[in-house]
């Protein structure tokens, strides 16, 4: 058998040398490092409600994690006095 030569295709660097050169941003941090005071909030629902939850998210142009934290948020308002 004989082998295939290797595509010698030709990378060209872009003309502009500063784009060149130009060092690169950090990367951005993810959410959850910015906010390192959430937790997960694991829930067992029926697929019907999923679907429901989900719809309702959908049309009211939010994901379903916001609009349940918003609904979380009004059932256990903050206290005054801090935690109970």
């Amino acid at each position: 058998m004989t082998r295939r030569p290797r595509s010698t295709k030709l990378k060209f660097w872009p003309v502009d040398v500063k784009r060149r050169t130009k060092p690169r941003k950090a990367p951005r941090q993810s959410r959850r490092k910015r906010n390192a005071f959430s937790a997960r909030l694991t829930i067992d629902v029926t697929p019907d409600l999923r679907a429901r939850i989900k719809i309702t998210a959908f049309e009211r142009g939010v994901t379903v994690a916001y609009m349940l934290r918003l609904l979380l948020l009004k059932a256990f308002p903050r206290t005054k006095g801090g935690r109970r």
